[in-house]
């Protein structure tokens, strides 16, 4: 019974819901504004989330550049996955450095990347195989997690670099195409993780948007994309939080708070960079978090193309909504 009665408010939900998007839509405006409403301060310090798309990183460092902050503080959990995300087209580039050995010098090896995409059928996530900058297959990666095997023959000791370029970076209404890779094997022995063992390249390999993957971190991964861009390192510093299921931006708030106990900044005023509907969230959860001890501003970045049809906007408005009416309980014992 008590299942049955679960169910029932669960309909009666969805059906509100339903009839609101079609008859609510001024309602569903208004709210989305609200949520996502941009109040800048004066500040010197930045604090970027770390998990935003990397078009919202580009902006960020745009406002960095044009305002004239001091600092800017990129914030995020510790990773949860073993694999690296490329979300936009380029190159990860893996170095076996093997040393020369009799066991290993034989002319034909199997060079595997194990790996998924985000996507099935047409959307597969499309990379291509490199050793020693030769191409030497070809593979579309669907949801699936698997190894794409390949031959090569030649010494070991002579692999310089082992490199897959994701291609076929798409987002639309049907959703993102990202490529998730997780080690590259050698011969089904020899492994070769991405964590401290490759590098990043975005789109080419002239060396000016190069990330070392060294990080553990969504904080240390959105450093290292700013400091690509051209962010002098002591302006930039990586907060993480601990790894957590829920209460991910709570957490956030509360290492940032953490870290502040520890530095000598001198803090004149701090602007937040979040995305779209969930700034609200953010924004009230460092005042809260914070006590108010400083000017806190909120900047809320547009939300990518494809999240912007009608039902998404929607959902993501219910969403968030819900998820700061949560969120002022929460915080009553901060």
């Amino acid at each position: 019974m008590k299942t049955r009665g679960s169910f029932i408010i669960i309909c009666t939900f969805i059906t509100i819901l339903t009839l609101g998007y079609f008859f609510l839509n001024p309602f569903y405006n208004h709210l989305s504004s609200y949520l996502s409403k941009s109040e800048q301060v004066k500040a010197n310090v930045l604090i970027v989330e770390g998990w935003l798309p990397d078009a919202a990183l580009d902006m960020a460092f745009e406002e960095f550049q044009k305002n004239g902050y001091e600092y800017i503080i990129t914030t995020g959990l510790k990773s949860s996955s073993d694999y690296y995300e490329l979300s936009v087209n380029g190159y990860l580039i893996f170095h076996p450095k093997i040393k020369k050995s009799s066991s290993i010098e034989v002319s034909q090896h199997i060079i595997e990347v194990y790996a998924y995409g985000s996507l099935n059928g047409e959307y597969s996530a499309h990379f291509n195989l490199f050793v020693n900058h030769s191409l030497i297959a070809d593979f579309l990666a669907d949801k699936h997690k698997r190894r794409y095997s390949a031959t090569w023959k030649g010494s070991l000791s002579e692999i310089d670099s082992i490199m897959v370029q994701f291609t076929n970076d798409k987002v639309d209404e049907y959703g993102d195409i990202n490529l998730f890779i997780k080690e590259v094997l050698i011969d089904h022995n020899i492994i070769i993780p991405y964590l401290n063992n490759s590098e990043f390249y975005n789109s080419n390999l002239d060396g000016n948007s190069r990330i070392v993957n060294n990080f553990n971190s969504v904080a240390e991964l959105a450093r290292n994309w700013l400091l690509s861009k051209g962010i002098d390192s002591s302006s930039i510093i990586a907060v993480p939080g601990e790894r957590v299921i829920i209460n991910r931006t709570l957490t956030s708030a509360l290492a940032f708070r953490a870290w502040l106990r520890t530095t000598n900044i001198d803090i004149k005023g701090i602007n937040i960079i979040s995305l779209g509907t969930h700034a609200r969230r953010t924004w009230m959860t460092f005042n809260k978090i914070l006590d108010e001890k400083y000017d806190i501003g909120i900047i809320s970045i547009p939300e990518p193309i494809y999240r912007h049809s009608r039902e998404r906007k929607v959902f993501k408005t219910i969403r968030e909504t819900l998820g700061i009416i949560y969120y002022w309980f929460i915080l009553i014992p901060y």
